[in-house]
């Protein structure tokens, strides 16, 4: 009786022990994977009880009780028990609202929440916790989901400090509820029991005294605090104002640099976004942030404040650290000194624009237009490639289809149906003898190009869709088109820019400059290089070229506004132009770019003031970069190409830089013949990079390829398998702190070390199978053709011999096979069948190591060679990835 009894107690310990460590919850449910509940059992669902779908990992579901608020800014919090008494970690959230209800949601862990009721008002006094509230989570304006990075999470229960979630909800605008329903928004939280060795926190800057006067154009909120902890890693970013916030940035500043961790327009979905990787914080280091507002239609002052029509100034950074100095949370509220944001970049007062239709569409119909979803899916995607290194840029070889019969192509555009637009010299060409002196073209007598100098292509297979252009140009340079797909065009002959129409007609719709007649004044150019168009305004800017050093900003009908030169942010260091040869227009940043040709720079400003924002100089550039373009995706990509310098010699290629980082990220050029003098470039809607070489006279066509890894051994390629490319994307993982990846790295290696070794013999057997069948084969020919050969000389020799008994056969030591001794060597293959056995599983090269049909002593065993065949016949090391 006894025995049964214990067990029963230690039965009853053990369901007791579990019932702590993960307790049912009161509003959980199992519907991690529903968005929207129905609003009529609403209530039921919230009492479903969470269930585990493994001892480790579960979900956890906090939505609000079917709640309905009595006015518009309401604040509601409900209060969740962690569901275990062990440490566990978030590892991913998933929002449950629509932005027509919900106008943003915060997540608080804390130890004791200000109420027990299933939800309360939490806009007053109240609040949210009895002690101090840690943020986890922030959603609004229909954000998207947030995973964090692997062994990174967000540590609660156990010795945490955390027992409690406390979810708060603002509800903007009461008449969404005039239906009546109950509202079930919250969010699914995915976690582990299994420890973390990075423990996720989130730093908040929030501005607390800012004013917006109203009418005013541009009012900052500026936040900055010195930080005094442990390193930590920030991985992504999250930006939060209200209806007058136009950008928010936030930098890390070290020993006076200021460097990006994210820059975003608070009216686009307010999700977290992956930061700037190159950007740890230290001791000692300095966090800023700036929200730049706008009082424009405002009547009186905006001040900070929990209402729709108060403003907000947060800037949030979710980052990681090590586990051993995990901090959950810290806050930033102190005003930054004017000294100080004297030197943060102009870039933070830059508005990122098309974020207001944005917005709008979101919240009269839910969702955004289908061409702005295919926008941001296309961006998306080509962001994807080019930002994994598994990516490259590769030419398209059969690129195009048919002959273009082109000339010196001088610039490349995209239409409006993004088809590609070449600019071409025909059969003119800019000789030594083009220019005088005085920069006048000396070649008039020639006339103009007779042939089609601009020619619309198809970009998938280069087809000629319409041809334009003829007697018109002399020496044709940049080009690019507006809005309406007029082209704009430059011609370093008529030293003019020419607004031509698109329609065939070839009417010149606007020329700026006098015809053949070189000048630096605003009314006259000096061999133009490019235009550019402000997709907003119409405003069209003027690289002013070969013989000035400036640009020149002009109204969408040709009045002169301003010009300016190089920038620099040591004023006192100012290098001019030289060549600015190429230009772009960035919409989404409201900047103009500048290839400064012969100081290999680009160089960008904004655009409405001219004022310098950055410059990116590589050593990679060989000290010339001949032009740009530019790509929304991924933040901003800038696409180049650099030329040929007298100075410096370097290999002319195509780049891939990422705009706020200024990193290199891809490089590419031509298979099958090298680039002469790249001078245009292009990148369409598709990823697809066009570029246009003045030099061979021709187009390229690069497109975004896998990586195709493979190695070569007399003539036989040997490509990797397709499981070594799976293992490589799933263990190699891009890491800036390197004590995280020191923690892995023991463990990656020996995997990446056998994997590489199995492959090697896998690849090694695969090749020697070819090689030694096509040794037997001559072999055996060769045998078969000396055995009717020696039956035949035998015969003779012993006629001869019974005849006359006087033929004689001398030996010498180097022939004592005979003929077949005299033939050796001199067999066109080699039959080793220690290799040939070997290569077949289930026999032993064991006893045929020696046998070959040549007994030349220059035969090489294997084993001795074993060593540089394996090394020539190794897969290539897997790269490190960068994304």
């Amino acid at each position: 009786m006894r025995v049964p009894v214990f067990y029963a107690v230690v039965l009853a310990f053990v369901c007791h022990s579990d019932s702590m460590e993960i307790q049912p919850s009161l509003y959980g449910s199992t519907r991690p994977q529903e968005a929207i509940l129905n609003p009529s059992d609403c209530l039921s669902r919230t009492k479903q009880q969470q269930v585990l779908t493994n001892p480790n990992n579960f979900s956890v579901d906090i939505r609000m009780p079917g709640v309905i608020p009595t006015g518009s800014d309401t604040y509601l919090c409900m209060e969740y028990p962690v569901p275990t008494s062990r440490d566990a970690y978030i590892v991913d959230f998933i929002p449950h609202a629509s932005m027509d209800t919900v106008h943003h949601m915060l997540l608080f862990g804390c130890k004791t929440p200000v109420s027990t009721r299933s939800f309360w008002d939490c806009g007053s006094v109240q609040g949210t916790c009895e002690d101090e509230a840690s943020i986890m989570y922030a959603w609004a304006r229909n954000a998207p989901p947030t995973k964090l990075p692997k062994d990174v999470g967000f540590k609660v229960g156990g010795n945490s400090g955390m027992s409690y979630f406390v979810l708060q909800i603002h509800y903007g605008d009461v008449s969404a509820f005039r239906d009546h329903h109950r509202d079930c928004s919250g969010l699914t939280l995915r976690m582990t029991l299994k420890p973390q060795p990075f423990i996720a926190g989130i730093y908040l800057l929030m501005s607390v005294d800012t004013v917006i006067l109203p009418g005013k154009r541009v009012t900052n909120a500026d936040i900055a605090c010195d930080y005094t902890s442990y390193p930590i890693y920030p991985f992504a970013f999250r930006t939060h104002t209200h209806r007058l916030g136009k950008v928010v940035s936030g930098y890390r500043i070290r020993d006076g640099k200021w460097s990006l961790i994210g820059r975003q327009s608070p009216q686009l979905p307010q999700a977290f976004y992956p930061a700037n990787k190159e950007v740890d914080v230290k001791y000692g280091d300095t966090i800023a942030a700036r929200c730049m507002f706008t009082g424009e239609g405002r009547t009186s002052k905006t001040y900070i404040g929990g209402t729709s029509d108060d403003e907000m100034c947060n800037f949030y950074i979710m980052y990681y650290m090590d586990s051993k100095h995990a901090i959950p949370f810290l806050n930033c509220m102190e005003t930054g000194s004017k000294e100080l944001f004297e030197h943060i970049p102009a870039e933070a007062n830059v508005p990122i624009t098309g974020a207001t239709g944005h917005m709008n569409s979101m919240m009269h119909m839910g969702h955004s237009t289908d061409n702005q979803d295919s926008r941001l899916l296309l961006d998306a995607k080509k962001a994807e490639k080019m930002l994994d290194p598994d990516f490259h840029l590769e030419q398209d070889s059969a690129w195009p289809q048919g002959s273009l019969q082109l000339g010196q192509v001088s610039g490349l555009a995209l239409d409006s149906d993004s088809n590609l637009v070449i600019f071409h010299r025909g059969d003119h060409q800019w000789g030594a003898d083009s220019f005088n002196s005085l920069a006048r073209y000396q070649q008039r007598s020639l006339g103009p190009i007779q042939q089609s100098t601009i020619l619309v292509v198809e970009p998938a297979k280069g087809n000629i869709l319409k041809a334009s252009g003829r007697n018109m140009f002399y020496l044709p340079h940049g080009i690019t088109t507006d809005k309406e797909n007029n082209y704009w065009v430059t011609d370093v002959a008529l030293h003019q820019v020419l607004k031509v129409s698109s329609d065939g007609r070839d009417r010149i719709l606007l020329a700026l400059g006098e015809a053949f007649t070189p000048g630096s004044d605003s009314n006259h150019f000096c061999k133009p290089t490019d235009v550019a168009v402000d997709t907003e305004t119409g405003n069209i800017f003027v690289s002013d070229g070969y013989c000035n050093s400036r640009i020149l900003k002009f109204s969408a009908d040709g009045k002169y506004l301003s010009e300016w030169g190089a920038g620099s942010s040591d004023r006192r260091r100012r290098i001019p132009f030289q060549i600015p040869h190429s230009l772009v227009f960035l919409p989404d940043r409201k900047e103009i770019c500048v290839a400064d040709r012969e100081n290999g720079r680009i160089q960008c400003f904004i655009a409405e003031t001219a004022e310098f924002v950055k410059e990116i100089k590589k050593d990679e550039f060989g000290g010339e970069v001949f032009a740009i373009t530019y790509s929304t995706a991924g933040g901003g990509l800038i696409f180049a190409v650099n030329g040929e310098s007298p100075f410096r010699s370097a290999p002319l290629k195509g780049f891939v830089i990422n705009y706020s980082t200024k990193d290199i990220l891809d490089t590419f050029s031509p298979n099958k013949k090298d680039f002469k003098m790249p001078h245009d470039i292009v990148e369409t809607r598709d990823g697809s990079v066009f570029v246009g070489d003045a030099g061979s006279k021709a187009v390229f066509k690069f497109t975004t390829q896998k990586l195709h890894r493979s190695v070569k051994k007399a003539g036989i390629k040997v490509e990797e398998l397709e499981e070594m490319e799976a293992f490589v994307r799933t263990n190699v993982r891009p890491d800036r702190n390197m004590s995280k990846t020191a923690a892995v790295k023991e463990m990656q290696s020996v995997s990446h070390q056998t994997q590489s070794e199995a492959t090697a013999k896998e690849e090694k057997k695969s090749a020697a199978k070819p090689n030694t069948a096509d040794s037997v084969l001559p072999a055996i020919i060769t045998t078969l053709l000396l055995i009717p050969l020696l039956v035949v000389i035998s015969i003779g020799l012993f006629i001869c011999w019974r005849k006359n008994n006087r033929c004689e056969v001398k030996t010498e030591p180097s022939t004592r096979v005979g003929i077949l001794g005299k033939i050796r060597g001199k067999a066109v293959g080699s039959l080793n069948l220690g290799n040939f056995f070997a290569s077949h599983k289930g026999y032993s090269r064991q006893g045929f190591d020696q046998l070959s049909t040549e007994g030349s002593d220059q035969e090489r065993n294997d084993d001795d060679s074993s060593d540089s065949e394996n090394e020539e016949y190794s897969a290539l090391p897997p790269p490190q990835s960068s994304s």
